[in-house]
């Protein structure tokens, strides 16, 4: 038993972590000189602060995922909730870095704070760390879309 809670965190870290891995890159690749052009609202955190708070994140979004898994009541109908939103997770910085599409980026968090929200709400009839867990998630992503439609509104 305890191997396959082993095995399941690999995984789950794997599959999560992939959005960071994806959006590292392209944000690497992509992101100047055209980030540094544009107007920023004063809300804007230095470049620095992004890392560390998304691998915090990240590591919880793992922890959640992972602790409804090993719950009594999961489905899999969540797992497939959770995977979707991982896709939306990491198309954020392929739209906004990749393509500098702001417009396309703002809607893209709108879907995700949408799909985390009912991750938290299905996480909590299952298991209620993990919905905690997501909690700092969704604030950072509200967080995320005020700075998203400052850039909007700013350029």
């Amino acid at each position: 038993m305890l191997k396959n809670k082993f095995i399941s965190f690999i995984l789950f870290f794997i599959i999560t972590y992939s959005a960071s891995f994806v959006g590292g890159l392209v944000t690497i690749n992509f992101k100047e000189p055209w980030y540094s052009g544009l107007v920023r609202s004063n809300f804007t955190p230095p470049d620095w602060v992004f890392a560390p708070v998304w691998t915090t994140l990240y590591l919880m979004m793992t922890l959640a995922i992972w602790f409804f898994w090993h719950s009594k009541n999961r489905d899999f109908k969540t797992v497939y909730i959770y995977l979707i939103h991982i896709f939306f997770n990491t198309t954020w910085s392929v739209v906004f870095f990749g393509f500098h599409n702001i417009f396309l980026a703002l809607i893209n968090l709108i879907i995700l704070i949408f799909l985390i929200i009912i991750l938290i709400l299905r996480f909590k009839s299952v298991n209620n760390v993990s919905s905690y867990l997501m909690i700092p998630y969704l604030l950072w992503t509200c967080y995320a879309l005020f700075l998203n439609i400052n850039l909007l509104i700013l350029n």
